[in-house]
């Protein structure tokens, strides 16, 4: 059984052992681009990227990153997180350390000096850190909670190609072990149901990230999107794909919960956007809370638990 009697390592969990109480992200939208969208590498982004499926109406760039801060507070409050007293600053769309230092000072320092604000996440791709943004972190870490995530995806080459992240996994790897290296807590994004990607190709990735000094992984179902080409390359190819129903899911998370060691925090399990976003709203309106509640029932009936399997 995991730390605190739970059958995973939950996010909340981690929040109260670190700060003592509930603490709530609050997205941030700073203008930040990708350098897979703005020509540096590649045009068009990631094939399943639609990056306002997951930005809160309240994220424009043109409003400071205090009046969106307070927005986003506001916004917590009124409607599902009323117990916060605290907040993580998400800095969130898009590859947010994709400019100058001097850059990321500002923006960052703005956050850091709201008073409701505890420390920054920071949402970015593996290639766009250097070791002079990541001693600035560092630094920052030291007074206030600060943590890096990185998309990484998929552990195969074969995958990121296809997808046109632009990057292998390798990189993925080096940016997390210069990140943790210097003391920041550290993140990844995972997405199961990718194309040419097999239910055992997925359970696999669980002893290969296990193996990273992660600090969370946020883990993902794919949700093909209006507009972006994966939504197109499912219509052409859709035996290129496994698809999960939300039991079908569950059981295979629990699978691989049971192969990944229970060290790392498991921050999301599945994702969430707005139907009107979705080209195949397969899983209806179901909410994480309710998914969340699937799966302690499935781990309950199954005796099992995170980490159960690994060596």
């Amino acid at each position: 059984m995991v730390e605190g009697g739970r059958r995973f390592n939950s996010y909340a969990g981690y929040f109260r052992r670190r700060f003592g109480q509930r603490v709530q992200k609050v997205a941030i939208n700073a203008g930040f681009t990708c350098p897979n969208r703005d020509g540096t590498l590649a045009l068009g982004g990631c094939t399943y990227c639609n990056n306002s499926a997951f930005n809160p109406s309240y994220c424009l760039p043109r409003k400071s990153i205090t009046r969106q801060i307070d927005e986003g507070i506001e916004f917590h409050a009124a409607h599902r997180y009323k117990k916060a007293q605290q907040y993580l600053a998400y800095f969130q769309a898009f590859s947010n350390t994709y400019a100058p230092l001097d850059t990321l000072r500002r923006v960052y320092g703005e956050a850091l000096r709201h008073p409701q604000v505890a420390g920054i996440v920071v949402g970015t791709r593996p290639d766009c850190v250097d070791n002079a943004k990541l001693d600035y972190l560092a630094q920052l870490s030291q007074e206030k909670f600060v943590a890096v995530e990185y998309g990484v995806e998929s552990c195969y080459d074969r995958t990121l190609r296809r997808i046109n992240r632009r990057h292998d996994f390798a990189a993925a790897v080096r940016a997390i072990e210069e990140t943790a290296r210097r003391g920041v807590c550290v993140g990844a994004h995972l997405i199961f149901g990718l194309p040419g990607e097999t239910k055992d190709d997925m359970l696999r990735e669980a002893e290969i990230l296990s193996a990273l000094p992660l600090t969370t992984v946020k883990f993902h179902q794919l949700q093909l999107m209006k507009g972006a080409a994966m939504a197109h390359e499912f219509d052409a190819y859709p035996h290129d794909f496994v698809r999960f129903g939300v039991e079908e899911y569950i059981d295979f998370f629990v699978d691989f919960l049971e192969r990944f060691t229970p060290n790392i925090v498991v921050e999301r399990f599945a994702g969430e956007a707005p139907p009107r976003f979705l080209a195949r709203p397969e899983w209806g309106l179901i909410r994480n809370e309710q998914l969340l509640a699937m799966l302690d029932k499935r781990l309950a009936q199954r005796n099992t638990w995170q980490g159960r399997l690994k060596r």
